[in-house]
């Protein structure tokens, strides 16, 4: 793959997957919770800009999405060029994908949020790990396998 296909295929594999999760993150945190979307973004910025993030409205939801999309085309990107080097993740990308999922949800919930600002105690939850692998794992690692030749 040559790195102009190595941007586009992570671009559109973070875009897809960024997508997805957020979505499912709105989604799962309005039924359960009863959570508006603006306060899962903000729950996003929270992790930069700790409890702050709450109280800045929409611009804090804002900095929330764009937060969650950059952090997504780092998945991304991570994976695209992992499965440069390791032909076992394109040739086996269901596998490859839930293998990811649960390795981006444990990163997340065990090292990134710890460190964060995120003022809220870590939740581990089974809901959050299958979305991790139905929304960012297998999406990321589908279209890493989908577009291996250029």
């Amino acid at each position: 793959m040559h790195n102009k296909h190595i941007l586009h295929t992570t671009l559109l594999a973070g875009l897809v997957a960024g997508v997805l999760d957020i979505l499912a993150a709105i989604l799962v945190n309005w039924l359960r919770f009863s959570l508006p979307p603006g306060r899962v973004l903000q729950s996003v910025a929270s992790g930069l800009l700790g409890g702050e993030a709450y109280t800045g409205g929409a611009a804090t939801a804002i900095a929330g999405l764009l937060l969650h999309f950059a952090m997504m085309f780092v998945i991304a990107a991570i994976f695209v060029i992992a499965a440069q080097r390791l032909m076992l993740l394109r040739r086996q990308p269901l596998l490859a994908g839930v293998a990811y999922g649960v390795v981006v949800y444990a990163v997340m919930n065990f090292i990134v949020l710890p460190l964060s600002a995120f003022p809220h105690m870590v939740r581990y939850d089974l809901v959050a790990l299958v979305i991790q692998i139905a929304c960012v794992g297998l999406p990321i690692a589908l279209l890493t396998s989908s577009r291996r030749t250029a």
